[in-house]
């Protein structure tokens, strides 16, 4: 049987050094910040974060005193391994093509292509739906009821994310971001 720890520590690893590599190479390509100072941001940064640490630590330990059992263990596993595998297609495709126009939170003062090619024709937002991949996917690995319980607020605090981006989005490209936001769903589905 995989330790699960290890499985989320790995994924971790790939996940983050996605993250930080596009952050660090496009932040000197275009000479600026690329961190808004939102409290949005600020506060689901704290939270994934929260979140990756208390899946290692469930991953780890396996307290039984909050275990949801609903398959087998390495049923649990495969599972959360394929949608792993799917959050990391996804949000490798999400950074690819959001090219130079990806920031982390809103900054206000710097003016964006608005994409809406690759994987943006699907998803306004497919880089938090692949967070939302990453909740599901150590849920159901470690079967546990305290990671459903900040799933959930993981949705929320992410979506309240997306609302104020796509507010900033909204007054900065006007009708053409409007018309995008008809015809595309916000995540994968909605």
């Amino acid at each position: 049987m995989y330790e699960l720890w290890i499985i989320i520590l790995i994924h971790q690893l790939i996940f983050q050094g996605m993250f930080v590599t596009k952050n660090i190479i496009l932040a000197k390509k275009i000479g600026e910040s690329i961190r808004g100072k939102n409290i949005e941001a600020t506060i689901a940064s704290s939270f994934f974060g929260f979140f990756i640490v208390t899946s290692l630590v469930i991953g780890l330990f396996k307290p039984s005193f909050a275990e949801l059992h609903l398959v087998s263990s390495s049923v649990a596993t495969t599972i959360g391994i394929v949608l792993i595998l799917l959050n990391l297609v996804i949000s490798a495709t999400s950074l690819v093509n959001l090219r130079d126009s990806w920031r982390v939170g809103v900054l206000e003062g710097q003016k964006t292509e608005l994409v809406t090619s690759g994987i943006y024709r699907f998803s306004r937002n497919p880089y938090f739906a692949s967070y939302f991949t990453l909740f599901v996917a150590y849920t159901v690995m470690t079967q546990s009821l305290i990671l459903l319980a900040l799933s959930i607020i993981g949705f929320l605090v992410t979506h309240k994310m997306v609302l104020k981006e796509e507010a900033y989005l909204s007054s900065a490209h006007g009708v053409d971001y409007e018309n995008y936001k008809n015809s595309v769903p916000r995540y994968l589905i909605v």
